[in-house]
């Protein structure tokens, strides 16, 4: 089974990815969907590096929430801090320790960071723990390693990796 469907969470995905950008939910492209669903990860298989499990389904609906709702939030406080005064932004380079050992944790911890306006990943250490954030403005570096373990990479470690 696992070699017809390798990745059975990714085909839905894709599938209403696909609904999503043709802005249709014709019979058509809801078939399409599926297709490209299906095939994009049975072709991909061998780029996969290792088997994804997903070990806390809930925790992953609930994070996906929590990074929509930060992402919306960041829009707004960076359009704020832009149409404001920008000679008061802080920049700051912010070093975070990682307790994710998992490639695909790690990976999708940095890209939300970067998707979170006035954040960007910048660098992972060769030896995977710590993260170089690069912040639009901070001035509590600690509180914001805090939130970004606690909003993020808590989740991250409980959906992906075997506690």
């Amino acid at each position: 089974m696992s070699r017809l469907l390798p990745h059975p969470l990714l085909t839905p995905i894709l599938a209403v990815v696909w609904l999503l950008l043709n802005n249709s939910v014709d019979p058509g492209q809801i078939v399409m969907g599926f297709l490209l669903g299906w095939a994009i990860p049975l072709i991909s298989i061998r780029f996969w590096p290792e088997t994804v499990y997903i070990y806390k389904p809930l925790t992953l609906v609930r994070y996906i929430a929590v990074l929509l709702f930060d992402i919306i939030v960041a829009n707004f406080t960076v359009a704020r801090l832009i149409l404001g005064n920008p000679d008061q932004l802080r920049p700051a380079f912010v070093v975070l320790p990682l307790e994710l050992t998992s490639d695909l944790a790690i990976s999708l911890l940095a890209n939300s960071i970067t998707l979170t306006p006035g954040t960007l990943s910048a660098k992972l250490s060769l030896d995977r723990k710590y993260l170089l954030i690069h912040a639009l403005n901070e001035t509590d570096t600690e509180a914001m390693i805090i939130a970004i373990k606690n909003r993020y990479e808590i989740p991250l470690k409980e959906i992906f990796e075997k506690c």
